[in-house]
């Protein structure tokens, strides 16, 4: 895991490229502490820089920017790829002899063979950029899921991109101009959907999608999207289960694969206790494990996940959360917040936790409810809709009767959903948003001084046609909320200690396996058939009602140096604020405002 950036321009004078690199190593420090380099293309037509986190070969061998012996390739990669090993030892089939023992190199020599179609054989998460120098092209691409993060900008013929958005701004290269639609959008749903993002000129390249840049023009493609097996399949629930369980510890083992130790981040949930439970049934002893623990009884998981932690017999640490300690990390919080989000903090504090224990990477549950249906959101949505088609021509008016209900804000944003067009991914976004889309572009105005065009309209986003409702909603939960918010939080929190944070339940093979079978098995309420393919389980986890991980902010902002945080930042605020989280919302971005100077 690792810090990327790169600077491609057709008039080599016009940027002082290795000035703006190492500004940008700087940068991303936190994310690659123990190795950086810097490499420039002959010409200075193009440069990477890298900062490393070392996981897999830990010697000088696995140095970035990496080049192959003859220099006709260089690649600059932030993630791992799961699969390397196997990779490796087909190439090595073929002749291809190695330098390293890092998966950098079998990328780079993975393209060397296949060129652009090297994508379709990576197991992983990744963000990488290769120069071809046969070509003087530059492709790029990013995982699937979009794990991994890539940001780029285009500016009087010089292309740039980063890990994070920060050192793109920072650059000088970038017009500082905030994306007031995209904004708007934020106090919709909570999270800047790719490709934009808070900034105008910065964009984020889309998950599963690769771009080329060759004498300054751009081309992308979209090479993997999601897709579901059709409801008409003759597998029975058992066979479903034996799929899962075998797709589950293929996953589990390969998401092991490192030269340090692995720890596993650990709730009172279903998902970090299976991918635990997994671990500990493949042999695996002796595993660090990480909690939080909360002053709200209501909320506080830690006394499961110690429990859970006893019974499976790991070296498990705690860390325990009042308000004077919380507000103590949220300061730090807001310093590593690279675009505004409603998130994050959860994953930041037992980030600093396992790194505080010497532990580099950790598996994260993250996936499990948006590929097992974790969430009401599989049973309510769908009602939803149906409602809708019966309402026909009457959403308007139904929708304006509920958006007369100002003191409910879910029926208001439903009413401003059914006002819009009533479609399931509207609908998605009233059941998942904070503000009506009236009150978003009401804060977008007010915190930027411009009107926004309408607020980008969710059910126009490129979607994959599904078998039934309920795999749709499985696909906005993963392309919309999952994608947009916890991974992006997940990757700038995490990195923000130096810390690499794996997800199993996020795996393609394992996606792969698990969309083959039917939603009437799959997304069985209640994540039956992880449930199921995961005995090892404990009654105390797979009996506790759904709750989710939430920190007591409610109580939290109640106290007189919470609230005197806040109130500076939300006195002036045009629109009702009914929740913590439409609080959160204004108070990080005008914080993360000030911290860049827009």
């Amino acid at each position: 895991m690792c810090g990327i950036a790169g600077i491609l321009t057709t008039q080599p004078g016009s940027a002082d490229l290795e000035r703006v690199l190492l500004q940008t190593q700087k940068e991303l420090r936190h994310r690659g502490p123990d190795d950086a380099g810097l490499w420039i293309q002959p010409a200075s037509i193009a440069a990477f820089s890298h900062n490393r986190l070392s996981i897999l070969d830990l010697s000088s061998a696995g140095h970035q920017p990496m080049s192959t012996p003859d220099g006709a390739l260089t690649i600059t990669f932030n993630g791992e790829i799961f699969n390397f090993l196997e990779l490796r030892a087909s190439l090595e089939r073929d002749g291809i002899q190695f330098q390293s023992h890092s998966d950098t190199e079998v990328i780079l020599r993975l393209y060397e063979k296949h060129g652009r179609d090297c994508v379709k054989q990576l197991r992983g998460m990744y963000a990488f950029a290769i120069w071809d120098e046969r070509d003087r092209s530059c492709f790029i691409a990013r995982d699937p899921f979009g794990i991994k993060p890539l940001y780029f900008a285009q500016s009087a013929g010089t292309f740039i991109f980063a890990s994070e958005l920060r050192p793109l701004l920072s650059s000088g290269l970038v017009p500082r101009h905030i994306d007031s639609a995209a904004l708007a959008r934020y106090f919709l749903t909570g999270s800047m959907p790719e490709p934009h993002t808070a900034v105008d000129a910065i964009k984020l390249l889309e998950a599963g999608t690769t771009l080329i840049w060759k004498d300054g023009q751009v081309q992308q493609h979209r090479w993997w999207n999601f897709h579901f097996a059709s409801g008409e399949s003759s597998i029975t629930r058992e066979e479903a289960i034996r799929t899962t369980r075998a797709a589950l510890v293929d996953s589990v083992e390969h998401h092991f694969v490192s030269d340090v130790p692995v720890g596993v981040f650990l709730s009172g949930g279903i998902d970090s206790t299976a991918l635990l439970a997994l671990a500990h049934a493949s042999g695996r002893r002796n595993i660090q494990t990480f909690s939080i623990g909360v002053d709200d009884s209501s909320r506080d998981e830690s006394r499961m996940a110690r429990r859970t932690a006893e019974h499976f017999g790991t070296r498990h640490t705690e860390m325990r959360l009042d308000a004077d300690k919380a507000r103590e990390l949220f300061r730090e919080f807001l310093n590593a917040v690279d675009q505004p989000t409603i998130d994050g903090f959860n994953t930041f504090t037992v980030s600093a936790l396992a790194r505080e224990q010497g532990i580099k990477v950790v598996l994260s549950g993250l996936g499990g409810d948006e590929m097992f249906a974790g969430y009401p959101s599989f049973n309510k949505l769908p009602s939803l809709d149906r409602v809708s088609k019966a309402l026909g021509p009457f959403k308007g008016i139904a929708g304006q009767a509920l958006q007369m209900l100002s003191g409910h804000p879910p029926l208001v944003r439903l009413g401003s959903a059914l006002c819009d067009g009533g479609t399931l991914p509207q609908l998605y976004d009233a059941f998942r948003g904070i503000f009506s889309s009236r009150h978003a572009r009401v804060l977008a105005r007010h915190l930027t001084g411009e009107e926004p065009p309408r607020v980008p309209d969710s059910s126009r986003d490129e979607t994959p046609a599904t078998p039934s409702p309920r795999d749709a909603v499985s696909v906005l939960e993963m392309s919309r909320y999952m994608r947009n918010q916890l991974l992006r939080d997940s990757d700038v929190m995490s990195m923000a200690h130096g810390l690499e944070l794996r997800v199993p339940l996020l795996d393609v093979s394992l996606f792969h396996a698990v969309s083959s079978i039917p939603a009437q098995y799959r997304l069985e309420q209640g994540k039956q058939l992880l449930l199921a393919a995961v005995p090892e389980i404990p009654d105390w986890i797979r009996n506790r009602p759904k709750g989710g991980f939430l920190f007591p902010y409610e109580q939290w902002l109640a106290s007189p140096d919470w609230r005197a945080l806040f109130e500076k930042e939300l006195g002036d605020i045009p629109v009702p604020l009914t929740n913590w989280y439409q609080r959160w919302s204004i108070f990080v971005f005008k914080r993360w405002r000030a911290a860049v100077g827009l």
